[in-house]
């Protein structure tokens, strides 16, 4: 085995056991690496090397950068790292902003010199930033300044944490003053491919944050797979999304693009009312959003001009037809729907444009393997709705957690999602696992109920989940934002329940509808169910 760089060897010390990973698929030609690999050099110090570091790289609403320019800011962190802070290859690196220069620029700058990133929503508060922090056992953190207060909440709460930096105040001690004095050259550490570089906390949708560990070659092994696969950019391309890179999914939008030699933009604020602006601002022509998003923004389209956008990517939920076909035939674009997953770092189940099926997510993307098993793990027949078993190049390693044997099982990862294959080999999504509403006898799946309600036009947003009911164990329970223009009211949540009986098999109607200003979502813009899990219980007390 090839020597780790690791000095601080904390992150491969708080591997789960090798017989509880799942098995690693590298056979695939796309997904060779050599035994040595630090994967800031092909992302971005390539490029410079090869003659391109005039070429575009960043863009935001308060600076650009080419590739030689983001190339010596990463380098002038890396000696700030090394020289002001003392800080050795495995040390972990706590990182905290939105998407911005700065944030993007940082987390480069933690891999480049050898240090394990562990990135975190801007929108969390102090109890949720002291989790990971101790978790991870960090000593280190840098902060955007415009979040200091909840971040100095944080402290006293975290012991171990000996240093917080912040970028944005233009103090002294601030980051930028440091990176002004540090040398702009730096040569990436030698680290090995399977070092560790990053954690990546889940979102808690399901509870407790868990610690994903990913290594080097695992953010060149999403760029080779989905990327270069199903999404296919190329080097003219300039990305755009809206979820937080702390969140896996937006990391495509920077790590895509540089393994190609392209462009992205990073935007602090990317909700509809930002991202069509941003769009036709930078001229984005790959966008990376949720399917509520999309949705949202198709009747603010006019008055934007997008004519610049060519592909565009949705995740992060399920993507239902009515939402697919509305975006298409607004825009002329095809959504390229994914699943993916913190614990596999990015999407593995999708379909390039020619391929689309709408309502399927798609296939397994090469390199991956994924079927359809039953309680045991059995394999489960075409058409036949079970649980959802995937590996591939990407893993779950959960940093020190139990649940590591509940997430992988013989050597497959099981993410928790209800699928049926279909002949061709095609993926369609049920619900989550733990979503699927059981009402006398009858497996309801809550994003089939979710779709129909969706394709009306007084709902805005929906989210529907199991009530408990002494009678029938279960009913379906549907919690929905009115769209503008419509009352929320009992006639409107009778509307809508004859409306999904016509749209669905009846029985799948929710019994019982509320109306809320907002539903309850994570910082990454995730709906939590386990919220409306919650709020149901408590009606039905």
């Amino acid at each position: 085995m090839t020597p780790f760089a690791h000095l601080d060897t904390f992150a491969r010390d708080h591997l789960p056991p090798p017989e509880q990973w799942p098995v690693m698929l590298t056979d695939h030609p796309a997904y060779r690496y050599p035994e040595r690999l630090n994967c800031v050099v092909p992302l971005l110090d390539r490029w410079v090397e090869e003659g391109r570091a005039d070429a575009p790289c960043l863009f935001s609403p308060t600076e650009n950068l080419t590739y030689r320019e983001l190339q010596e800011r990463v380098n002038r962190l890396c000696n700030v790292f090394v020289h002001e802070f003392g800080m050795v290859p495995g040390n972990r690196l706590f990182l905290r902003a939105a998407n911005n220069p700065w944030m993007v620029a940082t987390y480069l700058a933690g891999l480049k010199a050898g240090l394990v990133v562990v990135a975190t929503m801007p929108l969390l508060r102090a109890k949720e930033i002291a989790y990971p922090i101790n978790k991870a056992k960090i000593a280190v953190a840098l902060c955007d300044g415009t979040l200091a207060d909840e971040m100095e909440k944080a402290r006293s709460a975290t012991p171990g944490l000996e240093r917080v930096v912040y970028w944005g105040n233009g103090g002294e001690h601030s980051l930028e003053r440091l990176v002004q004095r540090a040398s702009p050259d730096f040569t990436a550490v030698d680290t090995a491919a399977d070092d560790i570089c990053l954690i990546a906390f889940t979102s808690g949708t399901t509870g407790e944050p868990k610690g994903c560990m990913h290594a080097h070659r695992d953010m060149l092994a999403v760029c080779d797979g989905f990327s270069q696969m199903v999404l296919r950019p190329e080097p003219s391309d300039r990305f755009i999304g809206s979820a937080p890179l702390a969140f896996t999914f937006g990391l495509g939008i920077v790590l895509f693009p540089m393994r190609i030699g392209g462009s992205f933009v990073v935007v602090e604020k990317a909700g509809p009312d930002d991202l069509l602006p941003a769009i036709a601002q930078f001229r984005a022509t790959i966008c990376f959003t949720a399917p509520t998003a999309y949705r949202a923004m198709i009747p603010r389209l006019p008055g934007h001009d997008i004519s610049s956008l060519r592909k565009c990517v949705s995740a992060g939920e399920t993507l239902p037809k009515s939402t697919w076909e509305a975006w298409r035939d607004a825009t002329g674009i095809r959504l390229i729907d994914g699943i993916g997953g913190t614990e596999v770092l990015h999407i593995y189940i999708s379909a390039t444009e020619d391929e689309i099926r709408p309502g399927s997510t798609g296939k397994a993307i090469p390199g991956y393997e994924a079927k359809i098993v039953d309680p045991e793990g059995r394999d489960l027949p075409p058409g036949t709705v079970g649980r959802l078993a995937l590996r591939g190049p990407v893993g779950c390693r959960y940093l020190d957690d139990p649940r590591q044997q509940l997430y992988v099982q013989h050597g497959w990862n099981l993410p928790g999602d209800s699928f049926s294959q279909d002949e061709d080999g095609y993926f369609w999504y049920q619900a989550r696992s733990d979503d699927m509403i059981v009402s006398a006898g009858y497996n309801i799946a809550g994003p089939e109920v979710e779709a129909a309600l969706l394709t009306h036009p007084a709902v805005a947003e929906c989210g529907v989940v199991g009530a408990p009911d002494p009678e029938r164990g279960q009913i379906v329970m549907a919690y929905v934002v009115a769209a503008p223009g419509h009352a929320p009211d009992p006639a409107l949540a009778k509307a809508l329940q004859e409306h999904v009986k016509a749209e669905v098999a009846p029985y799948k109607y929710p019994r019982a509808v509320a109306f809320l200003d907002a539903l309850p979502k994570t910082s990454s813009g995730k709906l939590q169910r386990v919220e409306l899990r919650r709020m149901a219980a408590e009606v039905a007390r």
